[in-house]
């Protein structure tokens, strides 16, 4: 029967890959399994004793039965009860382990994958493929093997039976039974199509719960409540007709099988009558065959309903391994090298970049930033300059040339150990949900109290955070929402300087704040960018002024390089930026 339903080849092939997540609890899961079959075994039980108590009680009158038959009945009953029970609680343990298992799997997947993966996804798919999607194979998979197992055991027994009592009405009703299936075939390729769809629309409904989570206040201040509205509508009107798509496509199922069985009961009770008034069997034969016959043939009235959380379940372990099947576009070189020091410095060597292919962002680009120096990367709004930055720590790889510390090329490196050297300050860092503490502490989380207290002071929020009732163990809030602006910069400097990595990378980190906060930011970045090898990206032109060197990045090329004073004498592009910011200060 259930070759009918999903081949052959996607059942073994789906139950090899889940096994090493069902293996650890295999045990209990075996026994739950287990249990099935006497819960299915035992509907025959009910059925079996329709014989005797029609030919003995009904028909002979013969009372030691009368009294006898319903406390076997009862008490087959109450045993089947908690055998179904105590499966039900051993395959419900062993679902959740599983979900368990399968998600942290997925997580693991999931922070292995490179930033052009995220750059490719939206929050939406990767919280409905990462986590719903592990509930529904894990939980679908177990529920669906107890029911089908529970369901093959007790067709077995009542078979058993029927074939007992008339195997001529047997073989009607079994060869009707095989009419239940056929149908389910053509359901199949239909199913899948609209769960894919699904998927994505789904995912595109939580995409937009967690932007107007995220994005509330954008929200409110651009009143994008109807817009956001009108989104959300479009979705769910999307939802709704999958929706319909699919009772359409499966529910005729259902109805299909009650004239199916219709037709059957209707096959038995003619020829059975044939057989009862030809003295070939007995009434009892008779009660007992349709009583075995009705509680075989019922269940499989929903089968439809059946089918369609059975192909749920393997359509999302289809899109598990899809997800576990893929590969990072980074990984580490066979024998990658640990980065133990920097002696030298960072080199670019005929860099080209794209995020897209054919579409290049980085041009033949040099640089040199020696050890110990501050290299400032300035020019016009999307010329490079934050790519640049990121190619360091090899968030991406280039497309052409290379990317070297000292002598070694980056891609020969351990990813690890080159991150690890490496201290990020953005403009809009990312502060994660619990205390300054435990975000300071992402750092570096082996720090002192004493290392914390340093960090907090160089990064010029000491004072802030002894003013707190709680101190260090302040919650923040999701993102830092309870601090400033200039606020959530300190606390990613002091993070920053908890890591104490030689190389500081410092993109655009004090552009979106006001004057006054600037000045201060700025003077903890000065003390973090000390002894260190800095890379700035730099919107205020004041900030840079004293850089070891300064690269003109326009349109993914270095136009120019120089300290401040060479190329304001040079009137070239930067003196063009400098000028016009210079205006600007005048102007206001």
């Amino acid at each position: 029967m259930i070759k009918k339903m999903i081949s052959q080849n996607q059942l073994v092939v789906n139950a090899r890959r889940m096994w090493p997540y069902v293996k650890p609890f295999w045990f209990r899961a075996a026994l739950g399994v287990f249990l099935t079959i006497p819960v299915g075994g035992l509907d025959a039980a009910v059925a079996m004793f329709m014989k005797p108590f029609m030919d003995k009680v009904m028909v002979d009158k013969q009372p030691n039965f009368s009294a006898l038959i319903p406390f076997l009945i009862i008490g087959f009953t109450v045993v089947q009860g908690i055998l179904q029970y105590s499966s039900n609680y051993l395959n419900t343990w062993v679902a959740n382990k599983i979900t368990i298992g399968v998600k942290r799997k997925l997580y693991a997947k999931l922070l292995s994958m490179d930033s052009s993966y995220m750059d490719a996804n939206n929050s939406g798919t990767i919280l409905y493929r990462y986590s719903n999607d592990a509930e529904t194979a894990s939980n679908g998979l177990v529920e669906n093997t107890k029911k089908f197992l529970s369901k093959t055991f007790s067709s077995i027994a009542l078979a058993g039976v029927m074939i007992y009592n008339s195997w001529q009405l047997a073989v009607i009703a079994i060869a009707v039974l095989g009419l239940f299936f056929y149908p389910i075939v053509f359901v199949r390729k239909k199913m899948k199509e609209i769960v894919k769809k699904s998927v994505v629309n789904l995912s595109s409904v939580m995409t937009i719960y967690n932007e107007t989570f995220a994005g509330n206040k954008t929200v409110r201040s651009f009143t994008l409540e109807d817009e956001f509205s009108q989104r959300f509508h479009k979705a769910t009107d999307t939802t709704f007709t999958l929706a319909m798509k699919m009772v359409k496509s499966t529910n005729w199922l259902s109805p299909l099988m009650h004239v199916i069985m219709s037709v059957g009961i209707g096959l038995v009770i003619g020829f059975g009558s044939h057989l009862i008034v030809s003295g070939r069997i007995t009434s009892g034969n008779f009660v007992a065959f349709i009583t075995a016959l009705m509680m075989l043939y019922t269940p499989l009235k929903g089968v439809g309903n059946n089918f369609v959380a059975i192909q749920n379940s393997f359509l999302a372990i289809d899109r598990i391994f899809e997800i576990l099947d893929l590969q990072p576009n980074l990984k580490d070189a066979k024998n990658a090298q640990e980065l133990k020091e920097v002696k030298k410095g960072i080199f670019f060597e005929n860099v080209h970049f794209e995020y897209v292919k054919g579409r290049e962002v980085l041009h033949d680009i040099n640089l040199e930033i020696p050890v110990g120096s501050t290299v400032a990367l300035v020019g016009n709004s999307g010329g490079g300059k934050t790519t640049v930055s990121a190619l360091i720590p090899r968030l991406y790889d280039v497309s052409q040339g290379a990317v070297k510390i000292d002598d070694t090329p980056i891609t020969q490196l351990s990813q690890k150990s080159l991150r690890q050297k490496i201290a990020m300050v953005f403009q809009d860092n990312f502060l994660f949900s619990g205390t300054i503490r435990e975000n300071i502490l992402l750092g570096n989380p082996h720090a002192t109290e004493q290392d914390m207290w340093n960090a907090l002071r160089k990064a010029c929020l000491e004072d802030f955070v002894k003013e707190l009732s709680n101190g260090l163990d302040t919650e923040i809030g999701e993102r830092g929402l309870l601090l400033s602006g200039g606020q959530k910069q300190r606390l990613a400097i002091a993070r920053a300087f908890i890591k104490d990595a030689p190389i500081v990378i410092l993109d655009e980190a004090t552009s979106a704040l006001d004057n006054k906060s600037e000045r201060v930011v700025q003077e903890a970045l000065d003390n973090l960018m000390k002894n260190r090898t800095v890379i700035v990206i730099a919107h205020r032109l004041s900030t840079i002024q004293n850089a070891t060197k300064i690269a003109v990045i326009n349109d993914g090329k270095i136009v120019e390089e120089g300290t401040h004073t060479q190329l304001l004498e040079k009137g070239g592009a930067y003196a063009a930026l400098y000028t016009m910011q210079f205006k600007d200060k005048e102007d206001k």
